[in-house]
């Protein structure tokens, strides 16, 4: 079964944070800087954990370059 959800990135924050803000709409904040991949890596794992499955079933489809992210989860 596949989910989609949507985030808003807030890359290169003092503290990191997750938030789910609507339903299936997450803020999430990151450490990592958006160079070389990090900051969208690092959004991975957190919806990976947050949904309970591995790093491979998270896939940003839509928004790889933009704060606004399309992710699909499966499980």
């Amino acid at each position: 079964m596949r989910k989609t959800c949507r985030v808003r990135v807030s890359p290169g924050a003092r503290k990191e944070s997750f938030a789910e803000s609507a339903p299936g709409v997450f803020d999430i904040s990151v450490r990592e800087e958006p160079e070389d991949n990090a900051a969208n890596e690092r959004v991975r794992q957190l919806v990976a954990r947050h949904f309970g499955v591995p790093l491979k079933a998270v896939r940003i489809f839509s928004g790889y370059h933009s704060r606004k992210k399309s992710l699909s989860i499966d499980s």
